[in-house]
Order: structure tokens, then C-alpha cells, then sequence
């Protein structure tokens, strides 16, 4: 199994071009979603670390976006707490899927939670700032501060795209995305065969 993980800018086409390969996709951005619909464990355990914000469940992103709003390390403490949970989601997948050519990880601190493994190849998703801005826009419930709060985790963009093995620029259109999946498929195939 070879593992593809998929890094790029918050709104950049990520998850649209993690589906694009056709292949197992762990998108950790629903899976999170889950956790905040379906998870007892999860809620109590923010409950207890943010009882000001945290007062319900399912937990409402409206709860966790006051939180992290008001203070820096509150984005820190739902990390945390939700991190545990992801990477058991994560090994099931991995174990699920580990007859599979390829999986992919739609992942988006990869790098950040040292989730990636070495071997793993990375694929940078390079789209145009005017262009991620719209993607945004439409969005339900979009946050530019909360965003902005996000970034400030992550590892600067130029270090994800030099980390990476492979660069897929990312027009928004079907044509641009498969254009760059099939030369990554290709270069991994014959790697495969010379190997």
C-alpha cells in the first residue's frame, strides 16, 4: 500500500482532489465532523477543558468557533483533544484498506501531528489565492477569523510545497485536477516497475 497524502492552503482543493484519485480517501475534516455529532467521549472531554463554550451535544461548531475566537490556546486544547480520536480513526482505515494499491490522506496538519510516515508521498495541491478566496465564499458557515486562527498552527505553505514529492495545480476544474492525478499515478507506476 502506498500512502498519498495531500497538503495545500486552507480552501485550496484538497479534498476535491484527494476524491479525484479514486482510491480510499481518509478525510479527517468529516471525521472530526463526526466526532462532534456522535462522540460522548469527545464532548465530555471538551466539556471539562472549555465548560464556558462547550455545553452541549452534539457539540455546535458555533460553540467551538466562540471558544477559539476568544482565546489562542483554546484552538490548541480541541486540537488536542480531538487529535487522539482521529489517529484510532486513522489506524482503523489504515488497517481496513492495507490490502489497497493506494490510500489517501486528506489530512490537514499531516505534517504539524507528525502523522505522515517517510515513505509516504506528498502531494501539494497549488491553487491561486483569488481562487481560494472564492472557494471559501462558498462554504457554508464560513470564518475568515477562525481561518486565520487555523493557519497560525500550520507549518508556512512554502515548507509543505518544498516537502512535497509532487505539485498538482489546482485551476478548480476537473480537467486540471485529473491532468496532474495521472502523471502522479504514471511517475508511481513506473517507480513501481523499475523498482
Amino acid at each position: 500500500m502506498i500512502r498519498i497524502g495531500i497538503l495545500g492552503d486552507i480552501g485550496s482543493g484538497k479534498s476535491y482532489v484527494a476524491r479525484s484519485f479514486g482510491y480510499p480517501v481518509f478525510n479527517a475534516d468529516y471525521e472530526v465532523s463526526k466526532l462532534y455529532k456522535q462522540n460522548r467521549k469527545v464532548y465530555q472531554n471538551l466539556k471539562k477543558l472549555l465548560p464556558k463554550y462547550i455545553f452541549e451535544f452534539p457539540i455546535d461548531k458555533i460553540q467551538l468557533s466562540k471558544a477559539i475566537l476568544v482565546n489562542n490556546s483554546n484552538l490548541k486544547k480541541i486540537v488536542k483533544v480531538v487529535h487522539k480520536e482521529i489517529r484510532l480513526k486513522l489506524n482503523s482505515f489504515l488497517k481496513n484498506n492495507k490490502n489497497k494499491k493506494y490510500i489517501i490522506l486528506d489530512i490537514p496538519l499531516l505534517l504539524e501531528n507528525n502523522i505522515n510516515k517517510k515513505r509516504d508521498v506528498l502531494v501539494y495541491v497549488d491553487s491561486k489565492k483569488i481562487d481560494i478566496l472564492k472557494n471559501l465564499k462558498k462554504r457554508k458557515n464560513s470564518n475568515i477569523e477562525i481561518l486565520k486562527k487555523f493557519k497560525e498552527i500550520q507549518l508556512p505553505l512554502d515548507y509543505k510545497k518544498n516537502s512535497s514529492h509532487f505539485i498538482i495545480k489546482n485551476k478548480f476544474t476537473k480537467k486540471s485536477v485529473n491532468i496532474g492525478i495521472q502523471k502522479i499515478l504514471k511517475k508511481l507506476e513506473d517507480e513501481r516497475n523499475s523498482s
